[in-house]
Parts: structure tokens; sequence; C-alpha cells
């Protein structure tokens, strides 16, 4: 099973929802779900904010924020995620920044990445990724990282819920 599959299959089996914000990746986080037969039982949509205004006016990513420390950044991502589930109207929402190459941007190296996860309860995680590779590898790389961790999130979320369900412990 494929990680979008494998994500796909918790969030339905949770009744829960998605939406997407990418940036480097240009769409193939959203192309990867939707290749999933059944995907629009789970995923909301996407938006591809490729450009930095567009992750300030549409995602709502403080514009202070990106002007110190530009788009390559873990708060970026973690806002990204935050703004993508709120303007879509998710249970879980999910972002990638980075640099994919062939040159460096805002001072931040090719293969510099971050992917976040923002979901019920504050439930919120941020992984920098360092990656190798020309350009497609580091997106693809990115779109498998990002999946991952959401799927860990999902499950530990979970696991978390049910021990609230279940009186604690």
């Amino acid at each position: 099973m494929t990680a979008a599959a494998r994500v796909l299959q918790q969030l339905l089996r949770r009744g829960e929802t998605l939406a997407v914000a990418e940036s480097l990746t240009g769409g193939l986080v959203a192309a990867e779900l939707t290749s999933v037969p059944g995907a629009s039982r789970s995923f909301r949509g996407s938006v591809t904010a490729y450009a930095t205004s567009l992750k300030r006016d549409v995602l709502a990513v403080d514009g202070a924020l990106l002007a110190a420390r530009g788009a390559v950044d873990p708060e970026v991502a973690r806002q990204m995620a935050i703004g993508v589930r709120r303007i879509l109207g998710a249970d879980w929402g999910v972002a990638t920044t980075g640099v994919a190459g062939p040159d460096a941007q805002d001072g931040k190296p090719v293969g510099t990445v971050y992917v976040a996860v923002a979901g019920p309860g504050r439930a919120e995680k941020v992984a920098a990724l360092r990656l190798n590779g020309d350009r497609a590898d580091i997106r693809r790389e990115s779109v498998r990282s990002l999946l991952e961790l959401l799927s860990g999130e999902l499950d530990d979320n979970a696991s978390a819920q049910d021990t609230e369900q279940n009186g604690g412990n």
C-alpha cells in the first residue's frame, strides 16, 4: 500500500478530512493523494502557494516572519499547514516548503525542506529535511516524507484519543 493510500485509509477510518498547502512540491502531494481511488472521501483540496505573497495573502502566513526569515523556514511550514486547514475547512492540514534547486534560496542550500502537519486538538509537527539528489529527487522525497509524517501523526493522535476515551493510561 502506498503512503497516500495509507493516509487516506486512516483519515476515512477516523471520519476526518485533509487539506494540502504546497510550495516546492508544486502540486505533487495533491497528485499523489488523488491518484488513489476514493480520495475524495477525505481529501478536500490544495493550495499551491509557490509565490511568497500567496503564502502571506492566501494562507495567512505572518508577513513579518516571511520578511525576516524567508519562505524556507519551519515556522512558515507550520503556519501554512494551519492556514490551509482553516481556509479549506479540513480536520488536518499539511504543508511543504523548501529548496528543490538548482540554486539556493533565502540563504538556504538546495535540499533544505520543511514539512508540517496541523490537526485537531492543536496537534502540530514540523520535520526538517536535508535531502540529496536532483530537483525531481528532492521533490519526490518531500512528498514521501510529508505523507509518512502525517501517517505517524494520525496514528499517534488516534492512540491519544483512545486513551482519553478509555479514562487514561
